[in-house]
């Protein structure tokens, strides 16, 4: 991990960056940037990091309204994250009922060399965690499936994706919050409504919050 100044009162944490004289390849591990993650939240409720907002990415985390910069980077240096992130019993349970009736679910079971009743099976037992937000408002990138069940995105991406499409990409599943192009993998659909300028907060997934892919 390296620890980058942005601006005078934000810290970016690149987990792509091997530590000095690492011969690493720089590739990251999901779960690391989720322990680290919980590890910053932790320290910010004890009162022991101070920043206005923390902001996890897919390999970065960004510390924004840092009053001392130097000094927060100096101390993060000496922290060590827990081995592992403990699902809280305080942390949301957002249950989400999906039809699985996917485009793309055959192309799912060949990659995971099984059936399709088999896909559904595991995605609707994982109980998956919302890592980041991104690429549309609402839009999370949820963490649960292990790393050998990582599926590449469409060589040519679809014009349109139906709003409410549940679908795969790499070590990800999401939910499109809204109609919009896109190349992952399409495995069902829902009619909840993930994203509402009027509700607060606005978006129904957020950081952090554990979910559940329900068959209807």
């Amino acid at each position: 991990m390296r620890i980058r100044p942005v601006g005078r009162h934000a810290l970016l944490l690149d987990f792509t960056a091997p530590p000095a004289g690492s011969d690493s390849t720089g590739s990251v591990d999901p779960a690391l940037v989720q322990r680290w993650l919980a590890e910053l939240w932790r320290r910010r409720e004890q009162g022991e990091l101070v920043a206005t907002e923390v902001v996890p990415a897919a390999t970065t985390v960004l510390l924004d309204g840092v009053p001392d910069p130097a000094a927060t980077a100096a101390d993060i240096s000496t922290w060590t994250p827990a081995p592992e992130v403990a699902t809280a019993a305080e942390a949301e349970l957002v249950e989400i009922p999906v039809t699985y009736d996917g485009p793309d679910l055959p192309r799912v079971a060949a990659h995971w060399h099984t059936e399709v009743p088999s896909v559904v099976r595991r995605l609707s037992r994982t109980e998956f965690r919302v890592a980041f937000c991104g690429f549309a408002p609402g839009f999370g990138y949820l963490t649960g499936l292990p790393p050998e069940l990582a599926v590449p995105r469409l060589a040519t991406p679809r014009p349109r994706v139906p709003a409410g499409s549940v679908a795969l990409a790499g070590p990800y599943a999401g939910i499109y919050p809204t109609a919009s192009p896109g190349g992952w993998l399409l495995v069902g659909r829902t009619t909840v409504s993930l994203f509402d300028v009027r509700a607060d907060p606005p978006a129904r997934l957020t950081p952090g919050a554990r979910v559940r892919l329900v068959p209807t």
